[in-house]
């Protein structure tokens, strides 16, 4: 604890509000989000398509937004960005609470959604430009306020949900308000370069389409967000195949294991891939650790082989390790993005990439749950795990080529290497 608290003190107060704002922002959002499928089921009695096409547009007006706020925030500035997601999540959580036909939830959810695309991006940009040559410990410190946010919010919600949705809603409603005050009074502002300035918007997207590393190294992390992504899809329908009657409390388990994990040994797997590895082989080993996570599962399946038991403890064990391979990614990943943006257009490479891997993430859960579905159907579950293992393979092969080719290091260029 002494530890973290010498790191995080050694930052600025702007990179120390920034990861406290994040911790805010994930309190506020899963306090509310994991339940919103059982109200719209249960009090409000919609259909499961109306509850997919909520569920969808919240996702869709984020991903697909990306690109929109990290073009905002190198053109406007990053604080007014993170100011008015705040804002416009403060107003969505607001709707949810008097909210109650489908129209008014698509609303709602449209607006949750395309706040978290306009600070998403300037945050991390805001952060990167910030910490300087410190990107890599300021993102393994950001990942733990990130991490914390997500294990706090679900049993806050928990706890109020217990009175009523609308409170639940109501008091995600009245954080957001704060982390809008906090921002727009502690938050100093920073501006995109001049150099930036005089470029059109379509000017600014050519530049990082032309960036040909970045795209490359974009469409190599799908492989990471997908693997990771499984905590909230795969790993939960596992839960329910292993105990019908008692999945909650084992999906409880991974969610506490992944963020205690992610809480408590961000910074200790950090330091450790940096002194060993360096960026990009921190990437190629990280990516492998992600690809490792799923074999327990593949020898263990089901509870045919070696009891219920073994296969719960060996979905356990696939959580924890789960957790390290993205605590040991997470910081080299958004440093890397900063380089190959060669200090340019850092918001609007983040917004390219959020999308990239955005779809990347849909592609990889429709495919996933397909196979989860097929393999169950031929009698052959461990299928599943097989398939997610190679694509973390083959991912951590493709890293491994752009590393040795030098694709993962910032352009030589003088011109990318104007700071932001």
């Amino acid at each position: 604890m002494t530890g973290f608290l010498t790191e995080f003190r050694s930052f600025g107060w702007p990179s120390r509000l920034l990861m406290i704002n994040q911790f805010g922002i994930n309190l506020g959002f899963y306090m509310l989000m994991p339940y919103l499928a059982g109200y719209l089921a249960g009090p409000l009695g919609l259909a499961a398509w109306a509850i997919g096409l909520v569920l969808g547009v919240r996702n869709f007006s984020q991903q697909g937004m990306f690109i929109i706020g990290g073009t905002l925030a190198d053109r406007i500035g990053y604080k007014p960005l993170i100011v008015a997601g705040c804002l416009l999540r403060t107003a969505g959580f607001g709707l949810l609470v008097i909210a109650d036909s489908l129209p008014a939830m698509v609303i709602a959810s449209a607006a949750t959604g395309f706040a978290g695309a306009l600070f998403n991006p300037a945050v991390r940009a805001y952060l990167a430009a910030e910490a300087g040559p410190r990107r890599v410990e300021a993102f393994a410190l950001f990942n733990i306020f990130y991490q914390g946010g997500i294990l706090a919010g679900p049993l806050v919600g928990l706890a109020l949900m217990a009175l009523d949705f609308r409170i639940a809603a109501a008091a995600a409603a009245g954080v957001f308000a704060a982390l809008t005050v906090a921002q727009l009074f502690a938050l100093p502002q920073r501006k995109a370069s001049p150099t930036e300035h005089g470029t059109s918007v379509l000017d600014d997207w050519r530049t990082v389409l032309a960036n040909r590393s970045f795209l490359l190294f974009a469409v190599a992390m799908i492989g990471s967000y997908v693997l990771s992504f499984q905590v909230y899809l795969a790993l939960p329908l596992h839960a329910k195949n292993l105990v019908p009657n008692a999945e909650t409390a084992v999906v409880a388990g991974v969610f506490v294991i992944s963020g205690l994990i992610a809480v408590a040994g961000q910074l200790r797997i950090t330091r450790w891939f940096a002194k060993w590895w360096g960026p990009g082989h921190s990437l190629v080993i990280g990516m492998l650790v992600l690809a490792a996570s799923f074999i327990p599962m593949a020898v263990l399946p089901d509870d045919r082989r070696a009891g219920q038991i073994a296969a719960i403890s060996a979905l356990l064990v696939g959580a924890a390790v789960l957790a390290i391979g993205s605590a040991a990614v997470f910081p080299f990943e958004m440093d890397t993005v900063v380089s190959l943006a060669g200090g340019r257009l850092v918001g609007t490479h983040y917004g390219f990439y959020n999308t990239i891997v955005g779809i990347g993430i849909l592609v990889g859960n429709l495919a996933t749950g397909t196979l989860m579905q097929k393999a169950s159907d031929a009698g052959m579950p461990e299928l599943t795990w097989i398939g997610l293992v190679v694509i973390g393979l083959i991912a951590a092969l493709t890293l491994y080529r752009l590393d040795r080719a030098g694709r993962l290091q910032a352009p030589k260029s003088l011109d990318a290497m104007t700071p932001a």
